[in-house]
């Protein structure tokens, strides 16, 4: 058997109700490497262009990599994947915590979900063990509720992945959440409404079989010489969690403001930063698997109106669209909507930058009170956005609107949509600005899931971090455009790679290479990888995914960002004035990548990948 691997993929029929494993073999390993990498593999194999995602046609999948449940630092994640009911192309969410070395250590490699179930069912996996068992009545619990209960069904130390209510409503922004509490979260592209779909309120699994390990001694050697630098380098993320990242990036012009139209909020963004969380909320810090860093946040309110949040404090994204998006400088009320979101189970990135659109467009007379249902909405007002989360959760009033997400959106109001709802092919904006880092224009234009920072994570490379194994040896001019289509394809490529061994990209910050993690892939796997093998591989990935887009419909024309970023600028800030020139750097872009004008893989392209 290979090193790293489990070496088994379950296959779990819910309509029928029977279950089969799949054997990993060398030639999957070598051309897909595991995790996002067999989720690219298998969603297109399975799931037909035309599938309804919220039809038994449709497939949820959980891949795990081969260096996840290892003692690679950092490596506790697992992608989930299908085709997104929120978007209607490739979906996608990668995920940190426990869950997805839980069930490594149950002796599986990935879980795939086929079939619809016709009542609400629960899995659990245990080694061998593998059930069926219904959830009637767990039917309705929240994400933290639901932990204890499976719990007390199976195991006390089984992790759980679960969907809240608006996952069980097929709310098209619902996610799947790992970890109780601590909240982590699978949770964009609708890819919890797929589970709500196929009536699978929850996974638990539970194991004690530790993957194999070729050269364990020598693997061992070298992560405990890389892990002083990882640590001392990746101080502040502990310090303050991605939080601690509030000030900085508004200060650049990196933060968005009032729906992504002004470019600075220096009071506001001081007041809900990573440092006042640490002040006045802070309990504890917890670490996902493997995690040297540990960059989660641990939060408590007893007191004032939002008493008794208790959890995973909000993370950068959300401080970004709950407060600068909506300028809510109120933190006790972030957090409180945080936690909202992760019990009913839906992504706030998402919810934050709805309700950012939906106070514009109220604001505008778009959006009337006769559509809120008496509510008025007004930026700043913490009651607004509280109320809208409260709605999208609840499937109440015009959050179940909401909750449906930009696509039904854009048939509801047209133009104002285009106009004011920052997505990409749907999926709304993280908290990061193409207009202070131009490469994030090109990555959020063609990343597959639609607008992400994460496919590419380029912006670190006009930051502070370089890699000469990309050939940056200084980190780039942020401003500057010439070489950064080319950049942001390496740099999806190279993300492609972490998705799919799979660990998390905060090791870049701690100096992690491609040519150390080909040496930690080779020594764990007993199969020779180098840096170049590794970016192909990377490569095949990354355009095995737009071949299902384009299956899908999606072609240059849907390779481009809302007008507010392209044509204008913010007029204050660390990025007051540049604009994305963006189809100069994706002209470069489709060159370097070897596709074609309309953004179509070449003949040439698909043989060299060996995806012909």
């Amino acid at each position: 058997m290979l090193g790293g691997y489990a070496g088994k993929i379950l296959w779990v029929d819910l309509t029928t109700r029977q279950w089969r494993t799949e054997v990993v073999t060398e030639e999957m390993a070598r051309k897909w490497i595991g995790g996002s990498g067999w989720a690219a593999a298998i969603v297109p194999k399975m799931v037909p262009a035309s599938a309804d995602p919220l039809g038994p046609e449709n497939i949820l999948g959980f891949f795990t990599g081969p260096l996840t449940g290892t003692m690679v630092p950092s490596s506790g994640r697992h992608s989930v994947a299908g085709k997104s009911p929120l978007t209607g192309i490739w979906g996608e969410a990668s995920v940190g915590g426990s869950w997805g070395k839980a069930l490594k250590h149950a002796g599986y490699d990935a879980l795939i979900l086929t079939g619809q179930a016709t009542e609400p069912v629960y899995l659990w996996i245990n080694e061998e063990t593998v059930e069926i068992r219904p959830a009637g009545s767990l039917w309705g619990l929240d994400t933290y509720e639901i932990e204890e209960a499976v719990r007390e069904q199976t195991h006390p130390k089984a992790e759980v992945c679960s969907i809240g209510p608006a996952g069980e409503r097929l709310a098209r922004i619902a996610g799947l959440f790992t970890d109780g509490r601590e909240g982590r979260a699978a949770a964009r592209c609708g890819l919890g409404a797929i589970a709500g779909s196929k009536k699978v309120k929850a996974i638990a699994v539970y194991g004690q079989k530790n993957p194999p390990l070729v050269h364990k001694e020598e693997l061992l050697k070298r992560i405990k010489a890389a892990l002083p630098a990882i640590k001392e380098r990746t101080k502040g993320l502990a310090n303050f969690g991605t939080a601690g990242l509030v000030i900085p990036c508004e200060q650049l012009g990196d933060f968005p403001v009032k729906n992504w139209s002004l470019g600075s909020w220096e009071e506001g963004a001081q007041k809900i930063s990573g440092v006042q969380m640490a002040e006045k909320f802070l309990t504890g810090r917890f670490h996902c698997a493997g995690c040297p860093i540990g960059c989660g946040r641990r939060i408590a309110i007893n007191q004032s109106r939002y008493a008794g949040v208790n959890g995973g404090g909000p993370e950068y994204e959300t401080l970004g669209v709950f407060g600068g998006a909506c300028l809510i400088d109120d933190l006790e009320a972030i957090c409180y909507a945080n936690e909202l979101c992760n019990r009913y189970g839906i992504d706030t990135i998402d919810a934050g930058n709805l309700v950012a659109f939906s106070i514009e467009a109220f604001e505008k007379g778009v959006i009337s009170k006769q559509d809120t249902g008496g509510r008025e909405l007004k930026w700043g007002d913490p009651d607004t956005l509280i109320g809208l989360i409260k709605e999208m959760g609840e499937g109440q009033g015009f959050g179940a609107v909401l909750a449906e997400g930009f696509p039904a959106l854009a048939k509801r109001y047209g133009d104002a949509v285009k106009e004011m709802g920052i997505a990409v092919k749907g999926l709304s904006f993280p908290a990061h600005e193409p207009r202070a880092y131009n490469s994030i224009a090109v990555g959020y234009a063609t990343a597959n899931r639609g607008a992400c920072h994460l496919e590419a994570f380029s912006h670190t490379f006009e930051r502070n971090v370089s890699m000469p194994d990309l050939g940056i040896n200084q980190p780039l001019d942020r401003f500057a455009s010439e070489g950064k289509g080319m950049m942001v394809a390496q740099a999806q490529n190279l993300m492609m790679v972490f998705d799919s061994i799979a660990a998390c990209k905060f090791l870049l910050f701690g100096g992690v290479t491609p040519t150390i993690i080909s040496e930690w892939l080779s020594l764990a796997t007993g199969v020779e990888w180098n840096k170049v093998d590794l970016l192909k591989c990377g490569e095949r990935i990354f355009n095995q995914k737009r071949l299902f887009n384009i299956h899908c419909g999606i072609s240059r024309k849907d390779d481009t960002l809302p007008e507010r970023i392209l044509k204008q600028p913010r007029g204050s800030g660390g990025a007051a004035t540049n604009l994305p020139p963006l189809e100069a750097m994706l002209d470069e872009y489709y060159s370097f990548r070897g596709w074609d004008a309309n953004g179509i893989p070449t003949e040439a392209k698909l043989r060299e990948l060996g995806l012909m």
